[in-house]
């Protein structure tokens, strides 16, 4: 099955840290940007970070800028989010899918422009 797999997501007390990892299943994503999401109860899914694969910039969400780095290892098939500093509402179960433009220029925030869906991590920051 072509999905990404994620993990890493806890329990965590408000200003603590987490570091959820994405493995990519039955596909290659050297030549694809990804991204992390996430879905809060009751909301719509929405952008936290991407990166590119063609000189790695990424994008962040404005909430999560200067708290979340994203990272990647494309001999791992891998993506990263180190998320520090945590807050409640960072409260969500987070998904990693990648791009299925080949080579975009730029990073696209729109979910209907991903693909490989994983199940997800859940993520709460709460004391």
């Amino acid at each position: 099955q072509l999905q990404f797999v994620e993990s890493g997501g806890d329990l965590v007390q408000p200003g603590g840290s987490l570091r959820l990892s994405c493995a990519g299943s039955g596909f290659t994503t050297d030549n694809y940007a990804i991204g992390w999401f996430r879905q809060a109860p009751g909301k719509e899914r929405e952008a936290v970070s991407c990166i590119t694969n063609i000189d790695g910039s990424a994008y962040y969400y404005d909430s999560v800028k200067g708290r979340f780095t994203i990272s990647r290892d494309n001999a791992k098939n891998a993506v990263y989010l180190q998320m520090n500093s945590l807050k409640p509402e960072d409260t969500a179960v987070y998904y990693c899918a990648q791009d299925l433009t080949r080579q975009r220029v730029g990073v696209t925030t729109s979910t209907r422009q991903y693909d490989y869906w994983g199940q997800g991590t859940q993520v709460t920051g709460s004391s």
